[in-house]
């Protein structure tokens, strides 16, 4: 994982302009270059910037080697499985990852920079703001994870599709916090964040309501060619 990471820091540094000109592309047209006030910051911001999208980018690297540090403590059929989970989770995390670009930060900046206006001459710091790109599109990658999550358990059998069908109410509102504790903070992204993580959990209500009884019956055959 430590690698993937570095190899990645290294290929995204050297090609860091790139990316902060992407990151700038969602502020005002007069902001889309952002100001430093120390003679370290330009270094530190632009370090900063690359390891955040080096984390980004070696997500399914990540994934995949936590999955084989665990893999040798469950049954075969369950490593099949959840090696289809990993490449859906690195799918989901580039569906997070644009979501998160192209529809949340945009507005969230937006609501930011004009925010009492006529009040306060707003600048934008390097610094600032490219930690809250960048934290606000990780953590939204991440929440994007929340169908993995949940086949994962049903496929474990620490949880069922029925159980998560009861408690439908329960999975709702954990997305919904979920939602608002996402690093956007202005009303409009605050409430497609939320409205996408209720879709995506109910995705996987439905998912899981699909495929348990599938991942069973093919358990219930493997067991009864073994005896």
């Amino acid at each position: 994982m430590l690698a993937a990471v570095a190899l990645a820091f290294v290929v995204i540094y050297i090609f860091h302009g790139h990316l902060l000109h992407w990151l700038n592309a969602p502020l005002p047209a007069d902001k889309r270059k952002p100001i430093t006030l120390s003679p370290l910051e330009p270094f530190t911001t632009s370090v900063m910037v690359s390891f955040y999208a080096a984390l980004v980018v070696a997500l399914p690297i990540i994934f995949w080697q936590v999955w084989s540090f665990l893999a040798p403590a469950f049954e075969e059929r369950h490593q099949r499985s959840m090696s289809v989970l990993v490449g859906f989770a690195g799918a989901l995390a580039l569906a997070g990852l644009a979501f998160g670009y192209w529809i949340i930060l945009p507005a969230a900046v937006h609501f930011l920079t004009n925010y009492d206006s006529a009040y306060f001459d707003i600048q934008v710091r390097a610094s600032y703001y490219y930690s809250f790109a960048s934290m606000l599109l990780l953590a939204v990658a991440l929440a994007f994870e929340v169908p993995v999550f949940v086949l994962g358990l049903v496929r474990l059998r620490i949880l069922s599709a029925r159980r998560l069908r009861r408690g439908w109410r329960i999975g709702i509102f954990s997305m919904v916090v979920l939602g608002v504790l996402l690093p956007g903070v202005d009303p409009v992204s605050t409430t497609l964040s939320c409205v996408v993580l209720v879709s995506l959990y109910a995705l996987s209500i439905g998912l899981a309501s699909f495929l348990e009884p599938r991942w069973r019956g093919t358990a219930t055959s493997e067991t009864a060619t073994d005896v």
